[in-house]
């Protein structure tokens, strides 16, 4: 008899703790499998943490505890899900930030392996079916059969279903002269190129090279500018590293990044390369994920997710573009691909690389404090000077064209030189969709999302609604409903209102989207990257991931169209991200031979994120930007934990959210800063009201005790939910 402890699929701080389950069977292992359980009077899937033998039957073990001891449904697997360094990861993940277990369980693994009832409709092993010779005497065969059982023998591996006669095959099956045996078979589908050298490596990148390779630090910040050949220096590394027998994770912030990555993966290690990130199919990620558990694979690309890929022997982590917010994965379990990365380089002995033109203020904080080690990459590659920037005033009305209440005069021009020359233009705007407000011009009414409560974008390519939170769909409405006015305004303009704008003004030019909205076919991404490096197209008009890692040639003219958006944001990072954004995309233009500019239209031309971002002037933002830090105690001068309470009743969770402010500052007074409770820039999300708590301290150590007895002790509370995030991005 098997005493199991099993974690129930349910994400929540209630109930995470194990449930003791019995079981009369065998297991090969102690924990680390799926089992379906009766949980509440519902069939959920649990993860079994723990397990103990016991020499009793269910009535004497029932007889010494208050629970009712149900045994297992089924159990669900015959091995353990995680090796025991990913499976330790997680357990401290959880602990250390305050998250229940299963979240940080279910994050690890595709879809098929997941502790989740759904998992359980996922895919399964793909197999073919191949036919081997197992008798070659040809006595007593027909000529037909006698050529078949010949092609057979000489085309090994040879595949069912390339037998253009099955009734001879399966004649020689009856006769005994061959068998037929199953293969497992890799959903996807790669396409392999021809192995390259590496190119000759400047100066700059020797020497990034040796210093990572003669350190025995474990952690790298590698910032160049953009164009500085950051990804050859990664390249030099891993091959470096997989020589010595050791794994790479090659990570990236942006599925669009991915494919290119590959490519440059692919083109060096031929064969050894796997892929993790949410384009592909489950059936594709659960081959990619079993592969790279098998060791099949030395190294791994993907986004946030595949820091946690299964390899072994790691010697090189790589986070490129180590800035970019994607890498914080804002619904639980909160993980930051780079603190998870650190962590699994110092259990692998690993060198962790971030790479990065413009690096977060934490990174380079810490960078200056020898807790990184710095390295730089001062130069373009090429030689080529950074490209030319030009600065619009949109509030000037001699910058306005009159043909357009989009684009400046000086862009509009500038797009009809580049294209004249034959050259590529890539056109910038943060804000997917065509109006990200709809209103009535008879009443004011705002289409609000009902789960939400903030404006719905309108989406002209499929004439609907849409919220960019939570998902909700709405048809264009007929009437309005407050007023029944029929004629509606739409304010502002995303990528579809660029895309139309831009072929009024240049009807003959070829012109792709690329945004999240792009991503929801598969494969449109990589197709769309295709198109445009072959020269397929003139414009490329895009969200921020078109503003990062890319490297086309032919692209000298790059339009922010409105740069400033990012300023209006109500958090602290939001000039740090302006910044950012601005110099990445910048740096899109020129990489070639052809000098680049970039045309920056913004209604602040005179904030210093945009003015140092047109200059590429990191240090200067970096000592303006820690300033306004310092002065309202804001990392890296501080830390942050976000406590978000949320419920269905908005009275319910307020009078919860001031009871935890008073907790807090009752055992934490001297040591903190408290703000709130307030209301979040969302404070109604998916249909339940939040409040929110940010705290500001210096030691984690210090406040850790209190904040988990209080944790501990608002995890009872079953109506209000709370969650802990630290180091947030979005306050």
């Amino acid at each position: 008899m098997w005493l199991l402890h099993v974690l129930i699929e349910h994400a929540s701080l209630q109930l995470d703790r194990p449930f003791s389950y019995v079981y009369e069977g065998s297991i090969k292992h102690r924990r680390g499998f799926r089992v379906l359980v009766t949980f509440n009077h519902q069939k959920l899937v649990g993860y079994v943490l723990d397990s103990e033998h016991v020499d009793q039957t269910i009535a004497q073990l029932q007889a010494t505890t208050s629970h009712r001891l149900l045994p297992i449904d089924a159990l669900l697997d015959e091995e353990p899900l995680l090796n025991e360094e990913l499976l330790q990861l997680a357990l401290e993940l959880a602990h250390d930030n305050f998250w229940p277990r299963i979240s940080v369980l279910q994050a690890m693994l595709p879809l098929s392996l997941k502790p989740k009832k759904t998992a359980l409709k996922g895919p399964k092993i793909a197999y073919e079916t191949f036919v081997r010779v197992i008798d070659e005497c040809e006595t007593n065969l027909t000529l037909k059969q006698i050529e078949w059982l010949r092609i057979i023998a000489n085309e090994q591996p040879f595949n069912k279903r390339d037998c253009r006669s099955p009734s001879v095959l399966q004649q020689l099956l009856d006769k005994g002269k061959v068998d037929f045996y199953r293969r497992e078979k890799r959903r996807l589908s790669i396409e392999e190129s021809p192995v390259e050298r590496a190119p000759q490596l400047t100066s700059a990148q020797q020497e990034a090279i040796a210093a990572t390779l003669a350190s025995n630090a474990e952690v790298y910040l590698l910032q160049g500018v953009t164009g500085s050949g950051k990804t050859e220096v990664y390249l030099a590394l891993s091959e470096r590293v997989i020589s010595a027998g050791k794994t790479v994770l090659m990570i990236v912030p942006e599925i669009a990044l991915t494919p290119m990555m590959v490519a440059y993966f692919l083109k060096r290690f031929s064969g050894k390369v796997a892929i993790l990130h949410s384009e592909l199919t489950p059936g594709e990620k659960y081959d990619e994920y079993r592969r790279i558990a098998r060791g099949e694979a030395t190294i791994v690309v993907g986004a946030r997710s595949a820091v946690f890929a299964p390899l072994c022997n790691i010697g090189l982590i790589v986070l490129d573009e180590e800035h970019v917010e994607t890498y914080k994965q804002d619904t639980l379990p909160f993980y930051h691909a780079r603190d998870v990365a650190i962590r699994r380089g110092k259990t692998h002995g690993a060198k962790v690389i971030l790479g990065s033109a413009t690096p977060s203020l934490e990174s380079r904080a810490r960078a200056l404090k020898g807790v990184y080690m710095h390295l730089r990459l001062p130069d373009r590659i090429n030689a080529m000077a950074l490209p030319y920037t030009h600065i619009v005033d949109m509030l000037d009305p001699r910058n306005i064209d009159r043909e357009s209440s989009l684009f400046s005069l000086k862009l509009r021009q500038a797009m009809s030189e580049t294209l004249t020359k034959q050259e590529q233009i890539v056109l910038l705007i943060n804000r997917r969709g065509y109006a990200p407000t709809l209103s009535c011009r008879q009443c004011n009414h705002v289409f609000k999302c009902p789960t939400c409560a903030i404006a719905l974008t309108y989406h002209q390519h499929d004439h609907m609604l849409k919220c960019h939170h939570c998902g909700y769909l709405e048809a264009y409405p007929a009437i309005c409903p407050d007023c029944n006015g029929t004629y509606f305004f739409k304010q502002g303009f995303g990528t579809e209102r660029i895309v139309e704008e831009t072929k009024r003004l240049f009807p003959s030019a070829r012109i792709l989207k690329l945004d999240s909205d792009s991503s929801k076919v598969r494969q449109t991404i990589a197709r769309t990257l295709k198109k445009f490096a072959n020269h397929e197209a003139d414009i490329l008009i895009g969200t921020q991931m078109i503003a990062k890692g890319h490297d086309f040639l032919k692209v000298t003219l790059v339009g922010l169209v409105l740069a400033d958006i990012g300023l209006t944001l109500p958090s602290y990072r939001s000039s740090e991200r302006t910044f950012q954004l601005i110099t990445q995309a910048v740096g899109r233009s020129g990489r070639g031979q052809t000098p680049g500019r970039a045309i920056i239209q913004t209604y602040a031309p005179n904030h210093y994120a945009v003015t140092l971002g047109a200059t590429q002037d990191y240090e200067q933002f970096f000592k303006t930007e820690m300033y306004q830090r310092k002065l309202a105690n804001y990392p890296p001068y501080t830390y942050l934990m976000l406590m978000t309470l949320s419920g269905k009743s908005e009275d319910l969770v307020i009078q919860v959210a001031d009871t935890l402010a008073h907790m807090v500052i009752e055992k934490l007074d001297r040591d903190i800063e408290l703000l709130g409770p307030s209301s979040p820039y969302i404070s109604f999300l998916g249909g339940v009201h939040r409040r929110v708590i940010l705290i500001k301290y210096k030691r984690f150590d210090i406040i850790e005790g209190p904040i988990r007895e209080i944790v501990e002790l608002l995890s009872q509370k079953t109506l209000v939910r709370l969650a802990v995030n630290l180091d947030p991005y979005d306050v």
